[in-house]
């Protein structure tokens, strides 16, 4: 998706005047606020809905347009009763976590080391992941997806996180990985 205006959503962001309308372009958020033309791009009318973020920052101009569209309500719901939530990836928009096939199919599950070898995460053909920390296994473990070339993890503790494969690479949280077999 290059470009789509969300429209008459509740934003959650750090300011609260700021809202109504997000408009993304090129995987990112060019402008949340009310009112913003559409300019030409696709529309997508969220009233009664919510935009919250699915990583840990704010939803502001120039970060990624990653996040997930919910029901109207607490911020929590998302972690709460997932199937009810669209996501936006990178900019492109994927449906609810329980509406997509499992990864079975995926070229991209194995294992994943990253750039330092301290962390080693695996993604297996039942939609999971556990990963090893320090040579420590499982500490961290939970649910993924991945659409296309995006990723969308939900870990166990309740958080989310996301990702993107990029010429054999796996980009998440600030780190690289690449396949153990590689």
């Amino acid at each position: 998706m290059s470009a789509r205006l969300f429209t008459g959503a509740m934003i959650c962001t750090p300011d609260p005047v700021a809202g109504l309308d997000l408009r993304v372009e090129d995987g990112r958020i060019a402008a949340i606020g009310p009112g913003l033309p559409a300019g030409g791009v696709p529309v997508t009318e969220l009233r009664g809905r919510m935009i919250a973020p699915l990583f840990a920052g704010p939803l502001a101009a120039g970060n990624p347009a990653t996040f997930a569209v919910l029901p109207a309500g607490p911020p929590e719901m998302a972690v709460l009763w997932p199937r009810d939530a669209t996501f936006v990836v990178d900019g492109a928009m994927v449906s609810s976590v329980e509406a997509v096939p499992g990864p079975s199919s995926s070229p991209h599950l194995g294992t994943w080391i990253d750039s330092t070898g301290y962390i080693h995460q695996h993604l297996t053909p039942d939609g999971r992941y556990d990963e090893t920390r320090g040579g420590r296994p499982h500490a961290y473990r939970g649910a993924f997806r991945i659409y296309d070339d995006h990723i969308v993890y939900r870990d166990d503790l309740g958080f989310w996180a996301y990702g993107r494969f990029d010429g054999g690479l796996l980009h998440h949280a600030g780190y690289t990985f690449t396949r153990k077999d590689s």
